[in-house]
């Protein structure tokens, strides 16, 4: 079973449906009244080198992507919409299901060829933070080799009470954040990634 088809049955659909229902409502508000498109985070937890939010994106096809950096390490869930994922790895198209990967340092593009919007629930580790959690994993590299995770059996778990933690009061964010970095270092630590250049577009730092 695909990790979004999991969601739908571990989570339920009301709340994919809630989720989706907010990014329409931002790209609605975007245009009645003709703002530029942003990426807007709204921080639902943070503590000691980890922070959890929720990002609602309101770029189309008739923004112009634009050069950014991670600051921290990143792993985000794609919640809604979808959008081209652009690193020094290569690009990718991210949808709904799929883990959006950075590392703290790196830059990256994001773009939306292809439609309006997206939401992400991101998690974000401060460097020195995520190469404890690194170490711990058995991670040879405190580093995301792929741009993307698919949908994948391992990490069911826990981005399933992630989407479930949307709607409640008070989730329990530090244990998810540190249980999601570690499945997430193990599933990429057993990928060997394709050889792909670097994007004309990026520099490296």
């Amino acid at each position: 079973m695909s990790l979004i088809k999991h969601l739908y049955w571990s989570v339920g659909r009301c709340i994919l449906a809630k989720i989706a229902v907010e990014l329409e409502k931002a790209l609605s508000l975007r245009a009645a009244t003709g703002a530029p498109g942003e990426a807007r985070p709204r921080i639902l937890a943070q503590g000691d080198g980890w922070t959890v939010a929720d990002v609602i994106c309101t770029s189309g096809r008739h923004d112009r992507p634009y050069e950014e950096r991670h600051h921290n390490y990143s792993i985000a869930l794609v919640t809604a919409g979808s959008f081209q994922y652009r690193g020094e790895a290569g690009c990718e198209l991210m949808s709904p299901g799929s883990l959006m990967l950075g590392n703290a340092g790196r830059l990256f593009e994001c773009g939306h060829e292809h439609g309006e919007g997206d939401r992400c629930l991101a998690f974000w580790y401060t460097p020195d933070y995520f190469e404890r959690l690194a170490a711990d994993a058995g991670a040879r590299k405190a580093e995301f080799p792929v741009l993307r995770l698919p949908s994948l059996r391992e990490l069911s778990p826990p981005t399933a009470r992630a989407m479930a933690a949307f709607q409640s009061p008070v989730g329990a964010w530090e244990e998810l954040s540190l249980e999601l970095a570690v499945r997430v270092l193990k599933s990429v630590g057993r990928l060997s990634p394709a050889i792909a250049p670097v994007p004309p577009a990026l520099s490296r730092a």
